[in-house]
């Protein structure tokens, strides 16, 4: 890299099928990342929209909660946001291309106009949403490629390593994870509600959760891992709270190569 770089990782509760909500919150964040002096906000995967309620829904309402990228109303607003603050802005949401086609789209727009788009590679949260095919990596204006791998996009080694040879130095890396159901006994495990919405009085407890194996201890495991190996930065972005029935776990970190 040319200079060094000023990151932010943002974790935040989403309201589900909410944008004008959840762009509030990302605005908040944004007016700290500048008052900051931060060059690169990263924001979760469908922070935008929700996500998980996501695998809920019919394909005639994923197309009213999707928008075209770069067109439509959410995209052109993480790009006026980006050039009027001077950093760049990452942020996921649902996108319909033009002949119907919808994806789990993250959106990195640039201060200088230009903006770039990952449509996840390995999208299953819903039968009417489609995979990507592409890896995405750019040049910044601060000096740096960048490359964006959506949550279980990371979660496969080659991803990473493809992305890093495509000349990626600093990988966002935006999730909705954590707190998830799974086969693995050994892989995280679902959070109690309760825990969450009780962690004012009985901070400790959840704190516990989200640091142990079903949050921190399990993105501890193989995260790192991506960053070491690939000789790049990882900016780790993660939704936190309720999400639809699911506990998200947070733990945004951002990871150096050693």
């Amino acid at each position: 890299m040319d200079r060094l770089i000023r990151a932010a990782s943002v974790q935040f509760e989403h309201a589900a099928g909410d944008k004008e909500a959840n762009f509030k919150k990302i605005d908040a964040f944004i007016e700290k990342a500048v008052s900051s002096k931060v060059d690169l906000i990263v924001f979760p995967e469908c922070c935008i929209t929700g996500y998980w309620f996501l695998r809920k829904l019919s394909r005639s309402e994923l197309k009213e909660l999707a928008e075209p990228v770069f067109d439509g109303v959410s995209s052109q607003a993480l790009m006026k946001r980006s050039g009027d603050a001077g950093i760049m802005i990452g942020a996921g949401l649902l996108e319909i291309s033009d002949d119907g086609t919808m994806y789990n789209t993250y959106v990195a727009a640039l201060p200088d106009g230009r903006s770039y788009r990952h449509r996840k590679l390995h999208c299953f949260v819903n039968e009417h949403l489609s995979s990507g095919s592409d890896y995405t990596v750019f040049d910044t204006p601060f000096g740096f490629r960048a490359g964006v791998l959506v949550c279980y996009d990371c979660n496969i080694g080659e991803n990473v390593r493809i992305t890093a040879l495509k000349g990626a130095q600093l990988l966002l890396a935006p999730h909705q994870t954590g707190g998830c159901r799974s086969v693995n006994p050994h892989t995280m495990g679902l959070i109690d509600r309760s825990l969450w919405d009780n962690r004012a009085e009985d901070r400790e407890t959840i704190e516990e959760e989200f640091r142990g194996p079903k949050g921190r201890g399990w993105i501890k495991r193989w995260l790192p891992a991506r960053a070491h190996d690939n000789g790049l930065f990882l900016v780790f972005s993660n939704g936190v709270g309720v999400d639809d029935d699911e506990v998200r776990t947070g733990n945004a970190m951002i990871l150096d190569p050693d």
